[in-house]
């Protein structure tokens, strides 16, 4: 007859024990790790907003929270299509000092990639700055309209809608002011073409844009009707 083996489970209980604390341990460390990144990542994005927005209005000038003094507008033909579009409002001792919206050319060399903008206005409707924030035109023709290739984007600084007729908002090739690059003429036509729109967008909407905070914060605007006067 078979001897029966007996066999101590308390080893065993301990191993299982040991097993699961270290997996809860696992579980949690990985969750403390992954809000820990989220939380730097999101920082990191704020630091890059904000360098982004200070490339177009001087940090100077201004002393709200330009990241979060920001409402979100949407207009078709004005702002580059159906997207929603950021706008944030630069404030000093809370007077309205610059806008800057966000804004895209759709009708660039690369239309299925279309030219991400900044454009910041001052409260006098004069451009402050423009800057390329994404785009995929063709390396080496349309690489002209980023200020790391060219200072080609600050030609825009200080003009208007008063300084310039609608006709002079244009490339050189149509009768503008505006040059185009070398052997790359489309990239620079949507470009001019976007900022002066958004320049139409900022003066059909002034009003509505710099409205205090507590009646458009997180609100989705609507654009307000275009007016043959501004075609």
């Amino acid at each position: 007859m078979a001897k029966k083996i007996n066999i101590d489970k308390k080893p065993i209980g301990i191993a299982a024990a040991l097993l699961t604390a270290f997996a809860i341990l696992g579980i949690g460390l990985v969750a403390i790790t992954k809000e820990v990144t989220a939380e730097r990542i999101a920082e990191q994005q704020l630091r890059a907003l904000l360098s982004g927005l200070n490339d177009v209005v001087a940090s100077s000038r201004y002393d709200n929270n330009l990241a979060e003094d920001v409402i979100t507008v949407q207009d078709k033909t004005l702002l580059g299509g159906n997207l929603p579009r950021r706008i944030y409002r630069a404030r000093k001792s809370g007077l309205p000092i610059a806008a800057v919206i966000s804004t895209a050319a759709n009708d660039g060399y690369n239309t299925s990639k279309p030219i991400q903008l900044l454009v910041g206005i001052n409260i006098d409707g004069t451009l402050a700055n423009v800057r390329v924030v994404h785009h995929g035109e063709t390396p080496g023709l349309g690489d002209g309209i980023k200020l790391d290739t060219s200072d080609w984007i600050l030609s825009f600084n200080g003009k208007s809608l008063r300084s310039h007729s609608q006709k002079q908002w244009n490339v050189k090739k149509d009768g503008g002011d505006f040059d185009e690059f070398t052997g790359a003429t489309i990239t620079p036509r949507a470009v001019v073409r976007a900022v002066h729109k958004t320049l139409l967008y900022f003066k059909k909407n002034q009003n509505m844009i710099f409205a205090p905070l507590d009646i458009t914060d997180e609100k989705e605007i609507s654009p307000q009707p275009r007016s043959t006067h501004d075609q």
